[in-house]
């Protein structure tokens, strides 16, 4: 825990009485109606000023001139085809990126609609890939209020004036939406985020005698695996009126039939009204996609209660030729302040045509009496059942397990969410505020740890319903399950015989190595073929290097399928989904909060490293050729456009020849095996864990245990070369080693445990005596420029090294020290702090301007260094190193960032890469703030030492895959504090 006295001298600078004023909080004091005493807040008058990109510098420029050409070569390539590549730096968005984002709605995987702090819906993720960034202005809240004796009525839209989507231009005659009434200025009203909800508090705006209150929520809560897929949102109003004379209200909420982009003009969308259960009312939007991909229907609803009425308007236009323009239905609430009831007897609407767009809008009318208070809630609702990717594959999201796959399911969704809500919000405050009301945090970083979560829905993450089968595998799958089964029941046989073992020879078993290796042809498998288990792992490649990827999905690896299969992308500009070396960093969010996904990504990848692709690719870098997976290699994504069947999207490097994603994968495992006790988990993955281990073999190359670079940018730091032995490599690989001894320990693979120790033994003294200068590690061991720079980074193998519970990687002294020296150059000597910690630093106090990312800030990076300086006691270090992130990115004197917060920023602050996967490692410091009890109460004894040295030496072995000991049913530890289902 952190210390107890460290921040309580620190001013809380984000009062909401610095932003509403006393007495408005005072009555919006009951029903979660007030913003919370700690969240990021805007005034919705606030500039939202346009992001300014990164610039490579001209040296650099000429560096990659030729990779420029290839990338360009391809993405015309990939276009042809009527596909994105998954880096694309030369097509940019008609429009461009401001500093306008707010918290996004809807739960996790089922597509997502992010929305502005000051109203606007934007940033359309609905198809996989594919983001529509500009806000559809039809979609609004407005409200029109009348008083008794009508001298004062009020009608606008509840979004400032002023705001860029509207355009410049407004014409008096204009039918569409500028001839309504944009009279807000803001002035008076703010935003206040905490995820997953926000408030937006308008203190006097339109009325000045009426407060009130929006409340955003979405159900996004912790270990609640239905709930939290459901693509729902509830926008909860609450209005008080201070004035004398009553006041009758009513709210507005317009929707166009639309996916963003210019996707409303297409035609062929249909509107009609419906009536569910419990007062639930509203219309369904029926849109119809295009380029094959499945339709979508949203659903708006309201709640009718005994002082709320609930009326609709089933279409509205936005041109002239429209039956019911927007102007006139404005008109229309103008006068009556609701429509007609006759309006749900309307059935479906004419699909649109060709060019028109088609809007429907939910009125809710209700009366409120002097000094009076009054509730009202909308729902938004979405339903897309079937996900597709590009290249055919198609998947039932995760909600439809619970609500079917007919597009209908919208309906019944806004339904549900509008008796629900309230207990989403429980739940949601039942996990916020341990952490909210720990007063040993500092105040920005407890909201900002929440809000970082936007990713895991913004982040264009799909969640489908298991198993993994898409409807032209089926029947070979079905086939392969057969052949599974016959070897599984023969392992059982063996456990039930008492033997307390699941594989006690190396030949005829599943764990062995060369018999799941993933290379035996699939018709093989269909004809029950199984003599390739006594082949060796050399033959089995040569046989099976062939152009279709090769897998066995055993029942070890198969998901757990209470929960599907989750992927979420490395960034809306980096399209690809699971980028593994950055999962690295942000895995500690969905370990804390979503374990059993994290786990099942965890087991993907498992399979994936016991697969071979053949496929030939061409690596952008240089111009060569090479297979597109290699048998023992973490893949560097699950893929793009065929997720699980195509992987590796990523096609700059042959990531095959990487350093770091393999001992990523080790440390992932052990992590995510130490701290929920999953000794099933630990089985199923262990094969893949000693591959991984096994295939790192051939990097090192003159003996010493230790892994070298091969002097290109064979890492995530994918433009800056290293030669030799790194800091960064070669502590991963250390920590790897430790891991993968441990974990072979705890399941009773004795012979690989002592390989390990052994390995990790020589390996250490040599990483030292190589990178070690007395204050920090050198970059590497080369001789070039910037091998004594001073990398942020450098400690990542002891930042899971000590996540994991496992004995530190070097002595203290060695760690505060290299920690100290990243605090004293890396962070301190940039901007006071203030701007996170630079990848690269000379040891004179320059930045290290070798390449285009040793002199940028990963914000991800520096949540990870903050974690590392919180495990080693330096906690007040790492809050500051950290804070440069939020006062970089989220603090008003920053550059913009909140809600898509960067991979990375210069020292002028210019962004790469908005909305970005790695910032998720800001969980990692709550992880080192309270680590799970599984992993604090570990053996005291250190697991190395109780590792028994044989006299027999000798290097990793692919013939010797034994798991010894293990129980005959696999259960989980006790101490796991984890929600785990044995």
């Amino acid at each position: 825990m952190v210390s107890g006295n460290i921040f309580h001298c620190r001013k809380n600078s984000w009062p909401p009485q610095e932003y509403i004023s006393k007495s408005t909080l005072q009555l919006f004091d009951y029903d979660s109606s007030a913003p919370p005493e700690q969240a990021w807040r805007r005034r919705l008058n606030s500039h939202a000023n346009l992001l300014k990109e990164f610039r490579i510098t001209f040296v650099e420029a000429i560096k990659m001139v030729r990779l420029g050409i290839r990338i360009w070569s391809y993405v015309r390539e990939e276009a042809s085809h009527g596909r994105k590549a998954p880096i694309d730096p030369f097509t940019r968005e008609s429009c461009k990126p401001s500093a306008s984002q707010g918290v996004p709605l809807g739960g996790m995987g089922s597509g997502s609609i992010s929305r502005g702090f000051r109203g606007e819906f934007r940033q359309w993720q609905i198809i996989p890939s594919s983001c529509e960034a500009s806000p559809v202005m039809a979609n609004q809240f407005s409200i029109f209020i009348s008083r008794d004796g009508g001298n004062k009525n009020f009608a606008s839209v509840l979004a400032p004036g002023q705001h860029e989507g509207l355009g410049s231009s407004r014409k008096p005659d204009d039918q569409g939406i500028s001839s309504w009434g944009w009279n807000l200025s803001g002035q008076h009203s703010t935003y206040h985020a905490l995820f997953p909800r926000a408030w937006t508090i308008y203190d006097g705006e339109p009325d000045p005698e009426l407060k009130i209150s929006c409340r955003q929520i979405s159900p996004f809560i912790p270990h609640n695996y239905r709930e939290s897929s459901l693509p729902a949102a509830v926008f909860v109003y609450t209005l008080v009126n201070t004035g004398k004379e009553r006041a009758k209200v009513s709210l507005l909420f317009t929707w166009a039939n639309s996916l963003g982009g210019s996707s409303h003009l297409s035609g062929d969308h249909v509107n009609e009204p419906f009536k569910a259960e419990d007062g639930v009312s509203g219309v369904l939007l029926h849109h119809k996609t295009s380029k094959g991909n499945p339709p979508v229907t949203f659903a708006i609803a309201a709640c009718e209660t005994q002082n709320v009425s609930v009326s609709v308007l089933p279409s509205f236009g936005l041109s002239e030729g429209s039956s019911v323009t927007a102007k006139g239905m404005w008109s229309k609430m103008v006068k009556d302040g609701q429509f007609e009831q006759e309006n749900f007897n309307s059935g479906p609407s004419m699909p649109s045509s060709l060019g028109e767009t088609l809007c429907a809008a939910v009125a809710a009318s209700t009366w409120v009496e002097p000094h009076g208070k009054c509730t009202v809630a909308f729902s938004l609702a979405w339903s897309s059942p079937k996900v597709k990717f590009v290249k055919g594959s198609t998947f039932n999201r995760r909600y439809t397990k619970f609500y079917g796959t007919s597009e209908n399911a919208a309906m019944d969704l806004a339904h549900d969410a509008l008796t629900h809500y309230n207990w989403w919000e429980e739940e949601i405050e039942k996990w916020q505020n341990p952490i909210l009301k720990d007063e040993t945090l500092p105040e920005w970083y407890k909201f900002t740890l929440f809000n970082e979560l936007y990713f895991l829905v913004a982040g264009g993450t799909i969640w489908i319903d298991s198993p993994l089968l898409s409807s032209n595998m089926r029947n070979d799958q079905d086939q392969v399950r057969e052949l599974e089964n016959t070897v599984v029941k023969e392992i059982e046989a063996k456990m039930d015989n008492g033997r307390r073992t699941v594989v006690e020879s190396t030949t005829n078993s599943t764990y062995d190595s060369a018999a799941i290796a993933g290379h035996n042809h699939v018709d093989e498998k269909l004809n029950g073929d199984v003599s390739h288990e006594n082949e060796s792992v050399d033959t089995l490649r040569k046989r099976n290097s062939t152009s279709t990827l090769h897998s066995v999905s055993t029942r070890n690896q198969q998901c757990d399928d209470d929960v599907g299969r989750f992927l979420y992308l490395e960034g809306v500009e980096y399209i690809m989904w699971c980028t593994y070396d950055v999962h690295f960093y942000a895995s500690f969010a969905l370990l804390e909060l979503f374990p059993k996904i994290e786990l099942n990504i965890q087991r993907d990848f498992a399979r994936a490293v016991l697969c071979e692709d053949g496929r030939k690719v061409k690596f952008l870098a240089e111009g060569n050729c090479g297979i597109r997976k290699v048998y023992g290699a973490v893949p560097h994504d699950l893929g793009t456009h065929d997720p699980w069947y195509e992987m590796n999207a990523y096609n700059i490097h042959d990531t095959s020849k990487w350093k770091d994603l393999n001992p990523k994968f080790v440390l992932q495992v052990y992590r995510d095996f130490a701290a929920t006790g999953d000794l099933q988990f630990g089985i199923d993955v262990w094969p893949a864990v000693r591959a991984a281990m096994e295939y790192m073999e051939q990097f090192d190359r003159d003996g010493d245990g230790l892994i070298e670079n091969d002097g290109f940018p064979d890492q995530t730091y994918d433009t800056w070369t290293v030669h030799g032995v790194s800091t960064y490599c070669g502590c991963l690989w250390l920590a790897a080693l430790q891991a993968a001894a441990a974990m072979a320990h705890e399941l009773g693979d004795r012979d690989f445990a002592e390989k390990c120790k052994r390995k990790f033994l020589k390996a250490k003294p040599a990483f030292e005596e190589k990178l070690w200068n007395g204050s920090y590690f050198n970059y590497d061991s080369g001789s070039s420029g910037n091998s004594k720079s001073i990398q942020a980074d450098q400690l990542a193998g002891q930042w899971y090294t000590a996540s994991s519970g496992l004995p530190s990687l070097f002595d203290d002294f060695k760690i505060k020290s290299s920690l100290r020296k990243v605090y004293d150059f890396n962070v301190m000597k940039i901007k006071g702090g203030r701007m996170g910690a630079v990848n690269g630093m000379h040891p004179n106090g320059k930045v290290d301007e070798t390449c285009m990312q040793s002199r940028e800030v990963w914000t991800g990076v520096t949540y990870g260094v903050a974690a590392t300086m919180i495990l080693a006691g330096m906690e007040e270090e790492a809050f500051t190193t950290a804070e440069g992130i939020f006062l970089a990115g989220w603090s008003e004197d920053g550059y913009g960032y909140w809600f898509q917060t960067p991979e990375a920023w210069t020292m002028d602050g210019h962004y790469r890469s908005l909305m970005y996967m790695r910032p998720l490692a800001i969980w990692g410091m709550q992880y080192a703030i309270n680590r799970p009890k599984a992993i604090l109460e570990a053996p005291k004894m250190n697991i190395m030492d109780r590792i028994h040295l044989s006299p027999v030496v000798g290097g990793f072995s692919h013939h010797e895959t034994r798991v010894k000991k293990i129980a005959t049913k696999a259960k989980c530890f006790s101490n796991s504090v984890f929600h785990c289902a044995c």
